[in-house]
């Protein structure tokens, strides 16, 4: 089974990082209010970066890395994996 480590901008600008086998359903789930506390209070606006990864233990450790990062750096890590076109339309919020 595939894991993915994504990126989320949220409405006031900041940035999420989760990791999932199914990232349009977790962006559904964030933007319904079903997802993490954070996304709860910060809604999403954009699904920003998509990485596949070997398995769970390897997504977990690259979301690790991810969040070690400073916003502008984690933005421009966004240009090497940016999410494919059909996940854009499917985590496009009304």
């Amino acid at each position: 089974m595939a894991w993915f480590l994504y990126l989320i901008e949220c409405h006031d600008g900041s940035l999420y990082t989760g990791i999932t086998t199914d990232v349009a359903r977790r962006y559904a789930e964030h933007a319904s209010g079903r997802g993490a506390r954070y996304t709860r209070s910060h809604p999403p606006q954009q699904l920003l970066m998509v990485q596949e990864c070997a398995d769970r233990a390897d997504a977990s450790r690259q979301e690790y890395r991810l969040k070690q990062l400073t916003p502008p750096q984690k933005r421009a890590l966004c240009l090497q994996y940016p999410p494919a076109p059909s996940l854009l339309v499917a985590c496009s919020v009304p």
